[in-house]
């Protein structure tokens, strides 16, 4: 029997974020573009989303917390990462390479292994004043990330920006 083609995995990491529960935009535009999908949620955004819901999606557990040693990996390596909603708090620690979640472990191990990854920051525009975010993203950008999103709070007005993730990744319509 023919070796079936890989289809590329995509993860998507999710933060706790008003637009989360919207996730599913990315993961049906991914699955549109011929991706398999799986969900990183950082341990509060396990609130904000339909864990059944995106599950059946996807057809893939949520991870949220780290594994038991000798525990299978429920996912594939990933192809590619998209950071979409990205936080205040998951930017800084991510540039600073603070690995204390699951979500941001994968982060830090996606930059050392050539993953191309894409950021979609949801944050308010105070937030988003504070020195610290301008110099995570620059860290950020040096690093490779694509950053994208609009303006702070720039949701509200046109809603969030799913597609650009993928767009940034450069995965073909």
């Amino acid at each position: 029997m023919p070796d079936q083609p890989h289809q590329p995995f995509l993860y998507v990491v999710v933060c706790a974020s008003g637009v989360a529960p919207g996730v599913g935009a990315l993961i049906t535009a991914a699955q549109r573009r011929r991706w398999d999908v799986g969900v990183i949620a950082t341990p509060l955004a396990m609130n904000f989303i339909d864990v059944a819901a995106v599950e059946a999606m996807t057809g893939h557990p949520i991870r949220s917390a780290w594994r038991r040693p000798g525990e299978p990996r429920p996912l594939p390596d990933p192809d590619a990462v998209a950071v979409a909603p990205a936080t205040f708090n998951t930017i800084n620690k991510w540039a600073a390479g603070i690995s204390d979640t699951l979500a941001l472990g994968i982060l830090c191990e996606a930059y050392g292994a050539g993953v191309p990854t894409a950021v979609l920051p949801c944050l308010s525009a105070a937030q988003a004043a504070h020195p610290a975010y301008r110099r995570s993203l620059d860290v950020l950008r040096e690093m490779g990330v694509r950053v994208g999103g609009r303006a702070p709070e720039g949701a509200a007005s046109g809603g969030f920006p799913w597609e650009e993730a993928l767009d940034l990744l450069d995965i073909p319509r």
